[in-house]
């Protein structure tokens, strides 16, 4: 992938609607951003990853527009993953599938063997490889990570069904802190949780009903960019 000069990236930024603030926000790139999302469960806090620029923008915009405002996590499944994002959620009705919702436009895949599903990890969801062979992301849907901890058995015999390699930080990680380990490299991950992992476990843990909606509704209440 070549390059984007700032200059070009401001030019295309604005194009975009991106705000001048997320520009300047993207020009220091030694300064990870920091983020943080109240919901209905509490409080978290996640890092953006600076060699992720595409999905850290469009994080950002979103942010900076309120998209993911009173949004809700619609999709949670214990030991793996809860997911929010999707607009339709917003005004949903009780018992209405959720997980289609779109804002029209995708965010080319960024996949990056230091970044990876560990457990806390900010990841991109996406449509299937059936429709999507570039994997390339929803625009504002997002899932972050709870997994599980795994033996150094299970994880060689994941990297052998679905043809993997795991770095020696991957499986110490993985082995310690948990994570899901077989989504590497299919999806992008580009944000890490720093504070707030009781939040994640707490959400995973609620009632499911059907699609592994939320039987009480899980709900966004703000998301912002703090210091």
């Amino acid at each position: 992938m070549k390059k984007i000069t700032f200059a070009a990236f401001f030019l295309l930024a604005l194009s975009l609607g991106i705000p001048q603030s997320v520009v300047a926000q993207s020009k220091n790139k030694d300064k990870e951003v920091r983020v943080e999302m109240v919901t209905t469960e509490g409080r978290m806090v996640f890092v953006l990853f600076n060699d992720t620029p595409q999905h850290r923008d469009n994080f950002l915009k979103l942010v900076n527009e309120h998209t993911y405002d009173s949004l809700l996590f619609h999709r949670v499944i214990k030991n793996f993953m809860i997911q929010g994002g999707d607009p339709q959620s917003r005004h949903a009705r009780p018992g209405q599938m959720l997980g289609d919702g779109t804002l029209g436009y995708t965010v080319p895949a960024e996949f990056k063997k230091n970044h990876f599903h560990q457990k806390g990890a900010l990841c991109a969801a996406r449509q299937g490889d059936n429709v999507n062979p570039r994997k390339e992301s929803s625009a504002s849907q997002f899932y972050i990570v709870q997994g599980q901890v795994w033996d150094v058995r299970t994880l060689d015999m994941m990297a052998q069904r679905y043809g993997k390699t795991f770095t020696e930080e991957q499986r110490k990680v993985y082995t310690t802190v948990g994570g899901t380990p077989h989504l590497d490299g299919d999806y992008t991950v580009f944000g890490q949780l720093v504070e707030g992992m009781d939040v994640v476990d707490k959400i995973a843990a609620v009632k499911t009903g059907m699609a592994d909606r939320p039987v009480e509704d899980v709900r966004i209440l703000s998301v912002k960019v703090i210091k």
